[in-house]
């Protein structure tokens, strides 16, 4: 018969050893082999692709890796990763054995006309105090767990955001660019009118124009004033996103950024990879696979407390007494084992433990939704990059056409051969083509951001791995 005295550790140990609730497993749904517009090669980690690099704008790469290290809400998401890191001790520490400690001195005496001696009583007292909730249900280390699985979210959440910017700064810089080239087509428009505006006046003159042919050549050349400003605002407005991107004032940069050049277009092959690589890929389904961890983990926290619970706690205090003409010391101790057992509560425990699972249900559903939607997401913008080529191909042919049907019908009309109608439909074509024009180009790298970030590309692009900030001390 083996003794209590042996058999007690031993129970403990196998009791210590025992974990409540599931494990996570990490969840796993059928996605097809390839992209329906896509190859069935795969990218494998693409998170240190620089695909803006396709555009060959040196500028827009300096202002990419700058505010990877500048924009202020990756530091927000990076500064919530040390508490994440710090929620992890946090759940860690109630399993480990906690000591207390203190002390005290007093000095005491009596005054009166009666009193028997003369002086004071020094007094010191000393206290230590141990406890010990013994996790033999694996609370602890199921709170450790989830702690665990919402710092790693914290990581993700941080890769996040630094697609989040990329997108929001390349998209702007896209804009930009696209309304200077607006500025630049009217301003030309401008001159063009303005001549045609000319000539009208001149065969006014000359008796082979009428005052209406005046007028309407007038308003056309106010029309094309009229726009320019518009545009200029816009052209601003995007580049004061793009310094306040950067973590600095909105007006800061906007000499800098308007000295530009001509609208991005990315030079490339076009890769997508296949679905199954999403799910390593996108930061943001990593999150909600980390989020199911911790819910999960959250399950066996809240049936481990249907369970007893034991504490071992102990104290010692120690004093010593020093009155005048005398001296002595007195030590108190105690120890003992503490039960707590859960028998009425209303059902609040087990409705603690429904509310677990529905919350790791719920989880579940998020991340499978957050794979549809990704997967979504990539075959749009595939669908789109394929066929912006042609878009633009075509509306650079009807520039061209437009264009030669103005020169014809500006020839013609100096020679008396057709009228003024004529140029102005014609300079009216050419400044919709233009403007159509320059509004798919804009689209087509735009779109190109959209499948890069899709992918989950470009969010560690100098290699190093997604890390908190020192703390201030």
């Amino acid at each position: 018969m083996v003794s209590f005295r042996f058999a007690s550790p031993a129970l403990l140990l196998l009791l210590a050893g025992c974990v409540s609730g599931p494990d996570h497993v990490p969840p796993e749904m059928p996605l097809p082999a390839k992209f329906k517009e896509g190859g069935t090669k795969s990218d494998g980690d693409v998170a240190l692709a620089t695909w803006w690099t396709a555009y060959r704008d040196a500028r827009l790469t300096s202002l990419v890796g700058q505010g990877l290290n500048e924009n202020l809400s990756i530091q927000q998401s990076l500064e919530r990763i040390n508490a994440a890191a710090s929620n992890v001790t946090v759940a860690g520490a109630g399993s480990l054995p906690s000591l207390v400690v203190g002390a005290d001195h007093t000095v005491s005496g009596s005054m009166g006309e009666r009193r028997t001696s003369v002086g004071a009583t020094n007094t010191t007292t000393g206290t230590a105090s141990v406890s010990w909730l013994l996790d033999l249900f694996g609370q602890y280390r199921r709170s450790k767990e989830s702690a665990q699985a919402s710092l790693d979210a914290a990581y993700s959440t941080a890769d996040v955001a630094k697609l989040t910017y990329i997108q929001d700064l390349v998209n702007s810089y896209i804009d930009l660019r696209y309304y200077q080239e607006r500025i630049a087509l009217s301003k030309a428009n401008l001159k063009s009118r303005q001549e045609t505006y000319e000539l009208t006046k001149f065969q006014l003159d000359a008796g082979a124009a009428s005052r209406l042919d005046v007028v309407q050549a007038e308003g056309l050349v106010q029309s094309t004033q009229a726009e320019i400003p518009g545009l200029e605002t816009n052209a601003r407005v995007s580049a004061h996103h793009i310094a306040t991107l950067l973590g600095k004032p909105a007006g800061s940069m906007v000499d800098e950024l308007l000295r530009g050049s001509t609208q991005p277009i990315f030079r490339g092959g076009i890769k997508s990879g296949v679905p199954a690589d999403l799910i390593r890929n996108r930061p943001d389904i990593r999150v909600a696979e980390r989020n199911l961890a911790a819910a999960t983990a959250d399950i066996g926290v809240a049936i481990s407390q249907l369970y007893p619970t034991i504490t071992l706690s102990g104290a010692i205090s120690p004093s010593y007494v020093r009155p005048v003409g005398a001296n002595g010391g007195l030590t108190t101790w105690s120890f003992g084992p503490t039960l707590t057992l859960p028998i009425f509560d209303g059902g609040r425990l087990r409705a603690n433990v429904d509310i677990a699972k529905s919350t790791a249900k719920t989880q579940y559903l998020a991340w499978k939704q957050t794979v549809l939607e990704a997967v979504e997401e990539v075959e749009n913008a595939l669908s789109a990059v394929r066929r912006d080529a042609q878009t633009v191909e075509s509306l650079r042919a009807q520039v061209k056409t437009t264009q030669e049907t103005l020169d014809l019908s500006t020839a013609s009309y100096k020679d008396g051969a057709s009228s003024l109608l004529d140029v102005l439909d014609a300079q009216r074509q050419v400044s919709l083509a233009q403007a159509s024009l320059a509004a798919a180009v804009q689209q087509m790298a735009k779109d190109y951001v959209s499948l890069n970030i899709a992918i989950g590309g470009g969010y560690t692009p100098d290699g190093k791995p997604t890390v908190a900030p020192p703390k201030a001390s």
